[in-house]
């Protein structure tokens, strides 16, 4: 219960925050840059040019960060893979049908980009440009009756995501924590009843453990009723140590929206039948024709999402928390393999 993010519960903190500053050398007198200050240094950060062709909240990332960014993608993705996930290359246009089922509309009309219908429709439906990849991974499977025995479906994907952020004027307006496009790797999990709860904490798991390969403190907090999202019936929020303003800042969104999507999109499965009642049937079919067991009724699945992790805030984590006092960036261990090899990222001259 609680009516704010100020009545969230803080469930476990992960890491020390003075033991990567220790080993990169940072002094009592050094004060962390601002990602954006950090990536201007490599010669990687090109805001002006963005905002040029695309108006606010846009960002052009090049050379060194661009491909520190690549790399922090790729990855998330193997790391997803090995755990299960199924990589998809899903749509990054659907329709209002589809936002409908994973329940970004009706309510959420006014962050999303609608494309103009004299462009292109979906169906004949409007059309818009993902949110997050929640939508088209979820709805790969709208309208279906699913199986039992192939529960639970896992699903990961990295896409541009597009935001409008209307409702964030004046927040967050330096820098990539806000931005309206931004990459993201997202897990999806399709479920029966009985094992979402336990699949929703190992979606969340995977997620923290990429935050620990990286070595970046986190926190995890349980978000109350007046905070969690409107689709959610339970949701955790992984939060990540920003040097440059000493706090904690969302890194990932965990959550299991039970039937709530499902029931939208007419999500379903077949139970499989029981042991016993298949026995019975058979013991009703005596010496007479064998009685086949009843097929169970089709049920709604439950759906599980979560950021695995979001691109562009992991890489704010990364240049802060890596930054060293003479300007370099070094690169997390688990990354240099998606870097050729490269451990330190050198200041421009």
């Amino acid at each position: 219960d609680g009516d704010d993010d100020g009545a969230n519960e803080l469930v476990s903190e992960w890491g020390d925050a003075a033991a990567l500053p220790k080993e990169l050398g940072w002094t009592d007198d050094f004060e962390p840059l601002w990602h954006d200050d950090v990536a201007t240094n490599l010669g990687g950060w090109n805001s002006e040019a963005a905002v040029g062709m695309s108006g606010a909240r846009f960002v052009s990332l090049t050379g060194s960060v661009a491909r520190l960014e690549r790399a922090i993608s790729s990855y998330f993705l193997d790391r997803a893979s090995e755990k299960g996930y199924v990589e998809v290359s899903p749509p990054l246009v659907v329709s209002r049908t589809a936002l409908e089922g994973t329940s970004q509309l009706p309510k959420f009309e006014d962050d999303l980009f609608k494309i103009v219908p004299e462009s292109h429709t979906c169906n004949g439906e409007d059309a818009f440009l993902i949110p997050t990849a929640e939508v088209p991974l979820t709805n790969m499977h709208a309208n279906q009756i699913l199986e039992e025995a192939d529960l639970p479906l896992s699903y990961c994907a990295l896409t541009p995501c597009f935001r409008a952020e209307a409702g964030s004027y004046g927040r967050d307006t330096r820098g990539l924590i806000r931005t309206h496009q931004f990459y993201k790797v997202e897990m999806v999990k399709i479920t029966t009843a009985d094992t979402s709860d336990e699949e929703h904490h190992k979606l969340t798991r995977h997620a923290e453990e990429c935050l620990e390969e990286l070595r970046i403190p986190y926190k995890k907090m349980r978000l109350c009723s007046g905070d969690v999202g409107f689709s959610a019936q339970h949701c955790y929020d992984l939060e990540a140590w920003l040097p440059s303003t000493q706090e904690f800042r969302e890194i990932s969104s965990c959550s299991n929206t039970g039937d709530f999507q499902a029931r939208r999109m007419a999500l379903r499965y077949r139970p499989e039948v029981k042991a016993e009642e298949a026995d019975a049937a058979k013991q009703q079919g005596g010496k007479k024709k064998k009685k086949k067991a009843k097929k169970p009724k089709p049920v709604l699945c439950h759906t599980i999402n979560g950021s695995g992790l979001a691109v562009g805030r992991t890489l704010v984590a990364v240049l802060e928390n890596y930054q060293t006092p003479e300007g370099d960036v070094v690169v997390p261990e688990v990354l240099r393999p998606y870097m050729g090899g490269l451990e330190i990222l050198k200041k421009q001259q």
